[in-house]
């Protein structure tokens, strides 16, 4: 029991520290050797949990794509219109890309080139934000004329754009930059004249700190 308390610790801190990496040097310019030194952990345990670097981007990428999906489901659940959820996801996801490395190079992972293949968080962000917008536009909360993909492909890359900017300048992850954001956005898409992008994001997060929010998570 001891051993396996231990094996799991020491591959959750190679997850974080690789997480880590990637997320500030990109997947290429990380090296399994300074992961391994950021984990504080030796290149035989690096390799024993991992065998390549892509291994451990392949976890990175499903540790992230859960955390995505439970932060989701988790706004759908606490209820509100369409719109509601997809204002406080979209918020609760950027305060998670200033407090979870591994979600935010999930993202980052998602997006570099320099990697074959691998967009799971990406692909199910995006699937659920067309199914949300999708859900709006049934209900008869978006604009009519409006294409629920085309609100998908904008917020999901305004989405990556906030993780690559927050990512250097924390002032991009601020509830002040989401309301801009919401500011710009919500009057193309609501059919309910005038909402205020302050208030719907304060309904959807039920008036409560981002921050604090995620602690259930």
């Amino acid at each position: 029991m001891v051993k396996q308390v231990r094996a799991a610790r020491t591959r959750q801190a190679l997850v974080l520290a690789a997480a880590e990496a990637f997320a500030h040097d990109g997947y290429a310019r990380a090296s399994l050797p300074a992961i391994s030194k950021r984990a504080g952990v030796s290149a035989g345990a690096l390799h024993f949990h991992f065998p390549s670097k892509d291994a451990l981007a392949g976890e990175i990428e499903t540790v992230a794509a859960r955390r995505v999906e439970e932060l989701a489901e988790c706004c759908r659940s606490a209820g509100g219109s369409a719109l509601e959820v997809l204002v406080a996801a979209i918020r609760r996801l950027v305060v998670t890309f200033a407090t979870d490395p591994v979600v935010r190079a999930g993202f980052a992972l998602s997006g570099d080139l320099s990697r074959d293949g691998g967009a799971a968080v990406l692909d199910w962000w995006h699937d659920w934000v067309r199914d949300v917008v999708g859900q709006a536009q049934r209900t008869g909360e978006l604009t009519d004329g409006v294409s629920p993909e085309g609100v998908a492909v904008a917020v999901v890359a305004a989405t990556v754009g906030f993780e690559a900017l927050g990512s250097r300048d924390r002032d991009w992850l601020s509830k002040e930059r989401m309301v801009e954001f919401w500011a710009c956005l919500l009057p193309r898409l609501s059919s309910v004249p005038g909402r205020d992008p302050g208030a719907i994001e304060g309904e959807a997060l039920g008036d409560r700190d981002p921050e604090s929010s995620l602690a259930g998570l």
